[in-house]
């Protein structure tokens, strides 16, 4: 293959994939072989307790391509991608997990989508085969982070996209730690297209992905595209607003009417349990965002690399390394 040929880079966060990242390795050269592209493959091990690293090595030994980042612990998926793409150097930049559930076999249709003049290719899920309780909670977040973000942030799109070079420059200039690429990737606000695809069930290993990396992810990304949080404050405390008005109304006409007696206490319980209800919401979501500010106030790196390997640059001084 020709050295003037277009670079694409692969970036891919690895944990504890041991078992998916040869299938993976194969899948994607096969996927690019026929492209006409120079390619790079960064593989970014985030913090892996199991055999991941040695095959990652493995690899990188018999091809080039193979390029792999050692983070010095787990630092979460957004980072690592954050990492991968820092390295990158190709003109167009591919991001996807490593458990299979990004099929390699979609990159050549986001590429004939990138040639077609778009900056940024979104693969959205048409179909997700997974538990109910996973696609249902993913619908009611996509949901509800399209309707309220100030972003216009697609629903059912994770982080399995395409992004040429232009894109990538304005990205890396964007270093808040508290990170939602989907969000970051969509608020620059180049051109793009959306391509469907069906999200298979995972086959290898157990997801890295906790139910309490979900909820941080999910809050990421409603905090920094999104003001629903102060919106959702407001709703609750008019609904407790009318509600407890409400209550009012019945017992005074009730008291007045009825001659019914009701003491100060039970005046004071009811509207004093709505609102403080309402006051412990909002102290909730003022912390949050304290604790977003508090975060990007530190200023402390988003990765730390331990090792890298076949790659022939070094990486900027803004982008820490051991």
């Amino acid at each position: 293959m020709s050295n003037t040929s277009p670079l694409i880079s692969i970036v891919i966060p690895v944990f504890n994939e041991e078992e998916s990242l040869p299938i993976l390795y194969e899948g994607l050269k096969k996927a690019l072989a026929d492209q006409g592209l120079s390619r790079e493959l960064i593989f970014v091990n985030d913090g892996s307790t199991d055999s991941t690293q040695e095959v990652l090595s493995n690899l990188a030994a018999k091809d080039i391509s193979v390029k792999y980042i050692v983070l010095t612990r787990n630092f979460g998926q957004q980072a690592a991608l954050t990492a991968g793409m820092d390295y990158a150097k190709g003109d167009y930049i591919v991001t996807m997990d490593c458990d299979l559930q990004d099929p390699p076999e979609m990159v050549p249709a986001m590429l004939d989508k990138a040639k077609e003049g778009y900056e940024v290719v979104f693969a959205r899920r048409a179909f997700r085969d997974e538990g109910f309780f996973k696609r249902g909670t993913a619908s009611l977040y996509y949901g509800l982070l399209e309707k309220f973000s100030d972003t216009e942030v697609y629903g059912n799109i994770g982080d399995f996209r395409l992004i040429t070079k232009k894109v990538l420059v304005q990205l890396k200039g964007m270093r808040e730690k508290s990170r939602y690429l989907r969000g970051m990737v969509a608020w620059l606000g180049f051109n793009h297209a959306i391509i469907d695809y069906d999200r298979p069930r995972r086959l290898h290993g157990k997801t890295g992905f906790s139910l309490l990396k979900m909820v941080r992810l999910g809050m990421a990304g409603i905090l920094n595209f999104s003001l629903l949080p102060i919106r959702l404050g407001l709703v609750i405390g008019l609904i407790s607003i009318f509600t407890g008005t409400a209550f009012l109304g019945y017992i005074t006409f009730d008291t007045f009417v009825n001659n019914e007696v009701y003491q100060l206490y039970k005046w004071l319980s009811v509207v004093t349990f709505v609102f403080i209800g309402f006051l412990f919401i909002l102290v909730w979501i003022v912390a949050e965002y304290i604790g977003q500010i508090y975060n990007e106030s530190k200023n402390r790196p988003i990765y730390v690399v331990n090792k890298e390997e076949n790659f022939e640059h070094e990486l900027e001084d803004s982008y820490p390394q051991l």
